[in-house]
């Protein structure tokens, strides 16, 4: 059998929701938590789509909330599967609001969420590779190799990290808090 390939367009999903009243915080701008939701929500349909099989979120790396959203706004998200490896995707998500009166856009979020296809028994299954067609394919492609070598380094550093509190008193007294 050979090997079957899926450009990224094939699965893209966009999301369009207008944020009510009921999505708010108490300062009265719509909750990370429901953004949050939304985000893991487009990334399962968007890799769920790719891979033709149900996905489960292994990671979500770094979620910037850069625009507060308004109540009464048009939130969007843009999926796309940014990476692939054997099982698992990298999905990127681009999150805007829109304001309905004048149609001003703002960019609220950029985020990328590793999914795993599972098969029926809930074992990992291969996932389709990605045609790289496009400048922005290549991009996205080769930054994600890019993040996962600097989670490796990351991971790395902090697994042979020792502590010792005197070493690092001079670095302490450089922040906001109090050493007793």
């Amino acid at each position: 059998m050979t090997k079957k390939f899926k450009h990224s367009s094939e699965s893209a999903v966009i999301l369009s929701q207008l944020m009510l009243p009921s999505h708010s915080n108490f300062g009265g701008k719509i909750h990370g938590g429901f953004i949050l939701s939304l985000l893991d929500q487009v990334a399962f349909a968007c890799a769920s789509k790719h891979s033709e099989n149900y996905c489960v979120t292994a990671s979500v790396d770094r979620v910037d909330f850069l625009n507060p959203v308004e109540v009464g706004e048009l939130l969007t998200l843009k999926s796309t599967i940014n990476y692939v490896g054997r099982t698992s995707m990298v999905v990127g998500i681009r999150v805007e609001s829109e304001h309905i009166h004048d149609g001003t856009k703002k960019h609220c979020n950029s985020s990328y969420f590793t999914m795993v296809a599972k098969d029926k028994d809930g074992k990992s299954a291969e996932v389709p590779g990605l045609k790289l067609e496009t400048e922005d394919d290549y991009r996205r492609f080769i930054k994600n190799i890019k993040r996962m070598e600097n989670r490796s380094r990351h991971d790395e550093i902090f697994s042979n990290f020792k502590f010792d509190k005197k070493e690092y008193q001079s670095v302490l007294k450089q922040h906001n808090v109090i050493i007793k």
